[in-house]
């Protein structure tokens, strides 16, 4: 798939981001309603890719998401899947338990997109640009040149700030680690919103999403927990013989593994987020 730009132009008002539905239709019926009850229009909504994954309904879930009109860049999953390839690219080392997990999760979402599920996916950009607040904003996938790479919040400031730089950005909201944080870098401003299709590892069956808003011309962010029917999404992860480990992961809010984590972010496994419930208020001058 050939690198792909679409500029969004300027954005005015709320702006709900998120990542990895992962084939979790139940999640993303969840958001939808988050945003039709914070008047959020579908074109104010951004996904920073993989809408399809570990679950049980990739068929519906983006035949929702189409419906629904929102935005999203391709993630890995949405690139391998367009290219026919046999495995989702993800970057798990070889012969690894995400590797063998992969292994049954993915011929099983190939095995059931439509062709229009598919001939959507491949008019997905790869990157999402937009103003807001007068500031140039980008969304990515993993990392500018390698859409695969795992970026963390203790991950290199040098890594981050490249990507600032070719993307002529002074925000990004990023995906793929499946982890949300925020992180002030040289006056300017990296965010993760998290994934809404599998926990965070942080011991909760709670997902994650950011709301952008605009108060008095300055860019104001919070990290928002998503509630929704975990208990169906594991059914029928259950009733489709996909991995288990995964299935529980959604009750038990926990990785089955960590083997992807820096050792920061391992430390952290068990310990359920607790970000500021008030929104934090930025001026990035």
């Amino acid at each position: 798939m050939d690198k792909k730009k679409s500029y969004l132009g300027a954005l005015e008002g709320k702006v709900l981001v998120f990542g990895g539905v992962y084939s979790n239709l139940q999640a993303l019926e969840a958001l939808l309603t988050i945003a039709q009850e914070n008047n959020i229009a579908a074109d104010h909504c951004i996904c920073t890719g993989d809408i399809v994954g570990y679950c049980a309904q990739p068929e519906e879930t983006v035949q929702l998401f189409k419906t629904w009109g929102a935005h999203s860049i391709a993630g890995n999953v949405e690139v391998q899947l367009v290219e026919g390839a046999e495995d989702c690219g993800c970057d798990f080392t070889e012969g690894s338990r995400c590797d063998g997990f992969s292994k049954l999760w993915y011929p099983y979402a190939q095995s059931r997109l439509s062709k229009d599920a598919i001939n959507y996916m491949e008019g997905l950009p790869n990157h999402v640009a937009f103003d807001y607040v007068g500031k140039k904003v980008a969304v990515i996938h993993g990392a500018v040149e390698n859409i695969s790479e795992f970026i963390f919040e203790t991950s290199s400031v040098e890594t981050k700030l490249e990507s600032f730089k070719d993307l002529d950005a002074e925000v990004i909201l990023a995906g793929h680690c499946g982890l949300p944080f925020s992180q002030e870098i040289d006056k300017k401003l990296w965010i993760n919103p998290g994934v809404i299709g599998m926990p965070a590892n942080d011991g909760t069956s709670r997902v994650w999403y950011v709301l952008l808003e605009d108060v008095d011309g300055q860019l104001k962010y919070t990290h928002q927990y998503l509630e929704y029917d975990f208990q169906k999404a594991y059914q029928l992860m259950k009733s489709n013989h996909l991995p288990m480990e995964y299935a529980e992961t959604l009750v038990s809010g926990l990785w089955d593994n960590m083997e992807i984590l820096p050792e920061a972010e391992r430390s952290l496994a068990g310990i359920p987020y607790t970000f500021n419930k008030e929104s934090i208020t930025i001026n990035l001058k």
